[in-house]
């Protein structure tokens, strides 16, 4: 696993292949340490596409993975995908993961968490605060016309926002 204090996050793929492989493209040449899916991967297919990616990876099912079963199978030599919100440490940072942003706001008040992502709106939201929240928006661009990821910059504690 890279050292460095880059993650990337991308949620919403909905078997975009296209647009995941530029994604996974951006998080190689911006050589993030890890990559965060925050869900709606949609078929195990997609996990073709993130084969290539050289980062540590951690994804959250979303509501339109159907065949979770057969994706976990799929990323199984990629990283791991969990159910419902998936807390976790990395670089010091504690983050809290998930594809519906049901609790986002109690999450955030609790103080618990330096970072929370989510995803499911497929609208981007960076909001910084005493916990930073972080939607990418969506890498398939099937909703809005718009394929957006997240790079997070841990020493900063800023996202940006990449049009790909």
């Amino acid at each position: 696993m890279r050292g460095g204090s880059l993650i990337g996050i991308i949620a919403d793929t909905h078997d975009n292949r296209n647009k995941t492989q530029k994604a996974v493209q951006v998080f190689n040449e911006r050589e993030v340490a890890l990559v965060i899916h925050a869900g709606d991967f949609v078929s195990p297919f997609n996990s073709r596409d993130f084969s290539g990616l050289n980062a540590e990876f951690i994804g959250v099912f979303g509501n339109n993975d159907g065949d979770r079963l057969l994706l976990t199978e799929k990323f199984a030599g990629i990283g791991k995908i969990f159910v419902g919100v998936h807390e976790f440490d990395h670089s010091g940072k504690c983050f809290a993961l998930m594809h519906q942003p049901a609790l986002i706001e109690a999450l955030s008040l609790s103080d618990r968490f330096d970072v929370i992502v989510y995803g499911h709106t497929h609208r981007v939201d960076v909001r910084k605060g005493s916990t930073l929240v972080v939607n990418p928006g969506e890498c398939g661009g099937w909703v809005y016309g718009r394929s957006t990821i997240a790079i997070l910059d841990l020493e900063k504690m800023e996202a940006e926002i990449v049009d790909l």
